[in-house]
């Protein structure tokens, strides 16, 4: 069943971030079985206002359990690290029910 990571992220420094985290991480991703649905700056709360402003990244994945290889590979555990200082980031995982 398909799974979906979201991510809001407020990133501090766009140029810095692209370059070392996306994308090489978009690679990744494809590399890993997932792919993109969405990635967009300029979230706007309708309610909660917990993420205005930040940008979004929804991905599409065949199950959680690619997600988390993807997750907990030791390439993406080194793109981790180059995007932790560049930007706040919430991450979720969701599937679809069955």
């Amino acid at each position: 069943m398909a799974a979906y990571m979201i991510v809001f992220a407020a990133v501090h420094d766009r140029e810095r971030f692209f370059r070392n985290y996306a994308k090489p991480t978009a690679e990744l991703i494809e590399n890993y079985g997932g792919e993109y649905v969405l990635r967009a700056p300029g979230v706007e709360s309708l309610e909660g206002g917990l993420f205005d402003g930040a940008s979004a990244v929804i991905s599409r994945w065949p199950d959680k359990a690619a997600i988390m290889k993807f997750w907990n590979s030791p390439e993406y555990e080194a793109l981790k690290s180059a995007r932790q200082p560049l930007c706040d980031a919430h991450v979720m995982v969701v599937e679809e029910p069955a």
